[in-house]
């Protein structure tokens, strides 16, 4: 017999998101509804986690700040790396645990589908504020 399994929903001032969609797997899987592109949903990084992150409507602009570590092993400083997800061009993007990342819509409405290899736990994340490494979440007029 089936069963039906009520889904977490969570909304704020920048995006819509049904959490644990499949509660019984391992992980969880997400989906987030981006209606504006004023906002930027960053940064965070896990310390366990590890996220897989595609856009299965509109665009998004993500940013990964990666650790730049000296001879020691110790955090210097980060290397921020962007990457576009797009429906009309689909990837999926890995990213490891102590990588910073977040994202910003380019279009109203954009559909991020992401998968966390944990339930979520909020004593494996830490986080900065935009402008903490120094980036521009601005896009380009070409």
């Amino acid at each position: 017999m089936s069963e039906d399994i009520k889904i977490q929903y969570n909304e704020d001032d920048r995006a819509q998101r049904l959490l644990n969609v499949f509660d019984e797997l391992p992980g969880q899987i997400n989906v987030s509804t981006v209606n504006s592109t004023n906002h930027i949903v960053a940064w965070h990084a896990h310390k366990i986690q590890t996220d897989y992150w595609t856009c299965v409507k509109g665009a998004f602009k993500v940013g990964l700040a990666y650790p730049i570590n000296d001879s020691e092993g110790n955090t210097e400083g980060y290397r921020v790396v962007w990457k576009y997800l797009s429906d009309r061009q689909p990837i999926s993007i890995k990213i490891p645990p102590g990588v910073y990342h977040g994202y910003k819509a380019l279009t109203p409405g954009s559909i991020m589908l992401y998968y966390l290899t944990e339930k979520y736990d909020p004593n494996d994340e830490f986080r900065a504020s935009p402008g903490d490494f120094g980036e521009s979440w601005s896009t380009e007029n070409k």
